[in-house]
């Protein structure tokens, strides 16, 4: 498991280090909220602990501002018990602990933290900021929920399983439409244009790519 851990005390983050290589765990230490931000937006983490009361941007501030972009568990770690904190603490991490605490109490609930996203991700589909959850027919961009029709969620379902792959509009009449339907190019370009407007509808990065004269292909780059 790999962690990011944002801690401004030095001693603190250095109990904790110790106490996750014990159990194997990878650990990248960030000692500011704004050295945080830049590694969890530039590297995959299983899991974040994230001190409240960090220096440049505090925790809670820097999750909201990666929870558009990233979806990683993350526990807040602070001194503040206060029932209200706690509350106001949960409604953006995953999960609350405070100081003082012990390694065991800290390692089971980033253990727990670890499997609940696991079973989570298992068939959720994601590009860029764009989630897709085939069981819960749920597609958000960021924290936006998006409504597609039935066909325009498979339709888009098929895109990202086929990321970075171009798929012609061939395959999407074979794959989406019965044998008997006759499908051509100009209502799959219909729905495709339907779908970009209402995944890019906030002005975010455009995912869906025209590839002329073969077809359409998503992907975050």
């Amino acid at each position: 498991m790999k962690i990011l851990l944002v801690e401004d005390d030095e001693k603190i983050a250095g109990l904790i280090k110790k106490g996750l290589k014990k159990e194997g765990f990878r650990v990248d230490w960030a000692v500011d909220g704004e050295e945080g931000l830049y590694l969890a937006e530039n590297n995959k983490y299983d899991v974040m602990i994230i001190d409240w009361m960090l220096p440049k941007i505090s925790g809670i501030d820097l999750l909201k501002q990666i929870r558009n972009k990233i979806n990683t568990p993350a526990l807040i770690l602070t001194a503040k018990s206060d029932l209200n904190d706690k509350l106001e603490g949960l409604s953006i991490a995953d999960d609350y602990l405070t100081k003082p605490f012990s390694m065991e109490e800290l390692i089971a609930r980033l253990k727990a933290l670890y499997r609940r996203n696991k079973q989570l991700k298992s068939n959720v589909l994601q590009i860029d900021n764009l989630i897709l959850n085939p069981d819960t027919k749920e597609v958000k961009r960021g924290d936006r929920k998006i409504e597609l029709t039935a066909k325009q969620f498979e339709l888009l379902k098929f895109l990202m399983v086929n990321k970075n792959r171009i798929v012609s509009p061939q395959m999407i009449a074979e794959n989406l439409w019965e044998v008997d339907e006759e499908i051509n190019s100009n209502v799959i370009n219909v729905y495709i244009s339907h779908i970009r407007k209402k995944i890019d509808s906030q002005g975010e990065k455009k995912l869906i790519k025209t590839i002329r004269g073969m077809g359409f292909k998503i992907s975050d780059e």
